[in-house]
């Protein structure tokens, strides 16, 4: 396997890791937000720290990184967060996330404006096929209806979607710095929300099971899916891992009801159709050299 198919299967990984987020995020169930941001994090950025020691001297200086690149990562993950609980605040949780779910349509058009990147066809039909069962998904198929009341959540959702979509695309620009360096990010992010918290939010204590969720978020979702994606995005290819990010809330739903969190709906058929026949043209090998994609 190439390296850049290996950084690629990355940040397939990581998407599949964000699956499982909604499902455990229900069981934080009457914790403020920011506290689990905070606490995600937290637990993220030790397990990190712990890995860089185990590490000795070689991981300590996998942390270094520029001013520039610390700003970038702990902006994106703290400012695509608190835009997103803004959203869900400020406007309906449908209208909110179908806006948010942009950003895998966002990543793939950003991507064409990269050095050697070219996006092929068959993604961008992949990635619009994606677009559209994440709304049958999200709406059942019944519509949504916009609201002017509602418009400062739309717009905090539109802006997180284009703030990671941008992060992931700009990412690529620090390729040289090692993936392991987003600890410090994850500690800065915990800082940030932990201030956010204690600023507008009253503390909850969180059940043992709480606390058991909130480790786990820390190991995968919150953890590493962020140092796997962080990797894919900076050595994969940009563009199919856009394509393939709506199969994260085909999975989180199915994760939700196999738990007994939703209910199954016909709908959810028809998404898992348009997914599959999107991620098959987004990964099938393009029929002349002139579709490739140089990552």
């Amino acid at each position: 396997m190439t390296p850049a198919k290996a950084a690629t299967l990355s940040g397939l990984l990581a998407i599949l890791l964000w699956s499982s987020l909604a499902l455990l995020t229900t069981a934080t169930d009457g914790l403020p937000p920011f506290q689990v941001l905070a606490l995600g994090f937290g637990f993220a950025a030790v397990f990190g720290f712990v890995r860089t020691a185990l590490r000795g001297d070689a991981g300590w200086k996998e942390l270094r990184q520029p001013a520039s690149t610390l700003m970038l990562t702990t902006t994106a993950l703290f400012g695509y967060h608190a835009l997103y609980f803004i959203a869900l605040k400020r406007a309906p949780a449908v209208e909110a996330n179908l806006l948010n779910y942009l950003w895998p349509l966002l990543i793939v058009l950003f991507a064409g404006f990269l050095p050697g990147v070219r996006v092929r066809r068959g993604q961008w039909i992949g990635t619009l096929l994606g677009l559209l069962a994440a709304v049958i998904l999200v709406t059942h198929g019944t519509g949504i209806e916009v609201k002017r009341e509602y418009m400062a959540g739309y717009v905090a959702a539109l802006c997180a979607a284009v703030i990671w979509a941008a992060y992931s695309v700009l990412n690529r620009r620090h390729s040289a710095v090692p993936s392991a360096a987003i600890t410090v990010a994850c500690a800065l992010v915990a800082v940030l929300g932990a201030l956010t918290h204690f600023a507008f939010e009253q503390s909850v204590m969180p059940s043992p099971m709480q606390w058991t969720v909130l480790v786990l978020m820390g190991l995968g979702p919150v953890g590493a899916a962020f140092l796997l994606w962080d990797h894919g995005t900076k050595h994969g290819d940009i563009a199919l891992l856009g394509s393939l990010s709506y199969l994260a809330p085909l999975l989180s739903t199915l994760l939700l009801v196999v738990a007994g969190r939703a209910e199954p709906h016909a709908s959810q058929a028809v998404a898992i159709g348009l997914l599959l026949l999107g991620a098959w043209l987004s990964v099938r090998t393009p029929r002349t050299a002139a579709e490739s994609v140089a990552p």
